[in-house]
């Protein structure tokens, strides 16, 4: 089989507004301010809300054992405000750390996007800018509501959401086609790869990386073995409890079941989270391996933001999952992992800012 020819203007630039640096910038700025925004919820809203939630619990059954349904009702209706509260500061914190490593991943993937450059800035500006909106709208979904929505049901925060969710799907079209034209030899040259360095920091971040993903699974397998089917199966038993006691107006027992619904909720969150959190920072460390020539630090610097990295990605989910048995004081230590990490992170892209393009200019040399 023929190789491609790659000639001397398909040399990649890794100028200011190329899409292989507005997706790296954009990827490594995504996920830095994901996790951010990650860490505050923990610290200012997370265990906040689990109160709140028990609390609620606890005035529902004590309403059943009223008989007063309209305050079930009532009471039912802000546990749900509480969890959609909740839900929306999870799920902006999850899409914008996804968004961000999705557009690291088509960053690699550009040297088989066989699409004009102007395309290709094109669609990786309107990636980032669907990735930066998308947890916006999340966001704001539980603010917003439906007030003045031209929809009965949809509010502001939702129609922003589902439109920035529409240019992400258009963004990764256009890169499908892009590889569909490189696969069937259509379309402009190539550009050539990221350059291979064997560098101690990228060595670290891909053995690391994968060694974290391992990690990652072995936990989750473990977990779904030994705990996870038992505490589905004993989460229903105490709800049922929780609802008799409350009919029998034995508010002391239905405060009990609470108390242990809350207990069991918080062990199946700390080890989901551990399990995803270690999982994440894996494929994270992994994806930054391929960008370190672009990091424009001396390696003496990168090594320590790849020591501080590598360090926070064990010490967040260690910690989440010791949680239970020692409080707050282990979830401050998690939430200092998470900072490691984002200044890790925010430290590798100021590196990017920093580029210079002296590695375009030695593979234009041929060197």
């Amino acid at each position: 089989m023929a190789s491609r020819a790659i000639p001397l203007a398909a040399v990649p630039t890794f100028g200011p507004k190329s899409a292989r640096r507005l997706l790296v910038f954009g990827g490594l700025a995504l996920v830095a301010a994901g996790m951010l925004f990650g860490d505050i919820f923990a610290v200012f809203v997370l265990h906040q809300n689990a109160r709140l939630q028990g609390e609620a619990l606890i005035a529902a059954t004590r309403a059943v054992a009223a008989r007063n349904p309209t305050a079930v009702q009532d009471i039912f209706e802000h546990l749900g405000g509480t969890l959609e509260d909740r839900g929306t500061k999870v799920d902006a914190h999850v899409h914008m750390i996804d968004a961000g490593y999705l557009a690291l991943l088509l960053a690699l993937l550009q040297p088989f996007v066989a699409l004009s450059t102007s395309r290709k800035k094109f669609l990786a500006t309107l990636f980032i800018a669907g990735g930066l909106l998308l947890p916006i709208g999340i966001f704001l979904i539980h603010y917003v509501g439906v007030a003045y929505s031209p929809f009965p049901v949809i509010g502001w925060g939702s129609i922003v959401a589902d439109s920035a969710g529409a240019l992400l799907i258009i963004a990764l079209l256009g890169e499908a086609w892009g590889l569909w034209n490189y696969a069937c030899g259509r379309g402009s040259a190539a550009e050539t790869n990221f350059p291979q360095e064997d560098s101690w920091s990228r060595r670290s971040l891909l053995s690391g990386g994968t060694v974290l993903v391992l990690l990652g699974f072995l936990h989750g397998a473990w977990y779904a073995a030994a705990d996870l089917y038992r505490q589905e199966a004993q989460e229903a038993t105490i709800l049922h409890a929780m609802v008799d006691d409350a009919a029998a107006k034995n508010l002391p027992g239905a405060a009990n079941e609470v108390m242990n619904l809350d207990n069991l909720s918080g062990e199946k969150a700390v080890n989901i989270a551990a399990h995803s959190h270690i999982i994440e920072f894996g494929v994270l460390a992994i994806l930054l391996s391929f960008i370190q020539p672009y990091v424009f630090l001396s390696e003496d610097w990168k090594r320590r933001w790849v020591k501080l990295l590598l360090a926070g990605s064990l010490i967040l989910p260690l910690f989440v999952l010791l949680e239970l048995k020692f409080g707050l004081v282990a979830g401050g230590i998690a939430d200092l992992g998470g900072l490691m990490v984002i200044i890790a992170l925010i430290a590798m892209l100021v590196g990017v800012l920093r580029y210079s393009g002296s590695m375009d200019a030695s593979l234009g040399d041929g060197r």
